[in-house]
């Protein structure tokens, strides 16, 4: 297995929860998950899970090379937690595609964030097709 694609990105807390507040459900539904809606909305303080979960997104889109946008949407990429609390990578749709094109084995996937800043780090690893 070789790394096809190393992606970071860095999200301030208070600027996601400003976008949240202006568009409210219409953003959330835009850019998360239901899965991740519900992670997030049953937290004490879900600013900064959405904004980790933001991050995750941007940094997959960067490993992949693509940013967001023709080949890659925000609800292409989920993030979920395994019963350890590890983050993990689900892609759907044309993000499930790419991946198959791209013979991606593995995502792997590390978050971190504090209450002014949330940060993902993705690596893809596998075989070029």
């Amino acid at each position: 297995m070789r790394v096809l694609g190393i992606g970071v990105d860095l999200v301030e807390v208070a600027r996601l929860e400003q976008s949240i507040s202006r568009q409210g459900e219409r953003f959330l539904r835009r850019v998360f998950t239901a899965n991740e809606i519900a992670y997030c909305s049953a937290m004490k303080s879900p600013g900064p899970n959405y904004a980790a979960r933001f991050a995750a997104k941007e940094a997959v889109a960067k490993a992949f090379g693509t940013g967001l946008g023709a080949q890659l949407s925000f609800q292409d990429i989920e993030v979920r937690r395994k019963a350890s609390g590890e983050p993990y990578v689900v892609l759907h749709g044309e993000g499930a595609k790419l991946a198959r094109r791209r013979g991606v084995r593995q995502i792997l996937l590390s978050l971190s964030h504090t209450a002014s800043y949330a940060v993902a780090q993705v690596v893809i690893n596998g075989s070029e097709a």
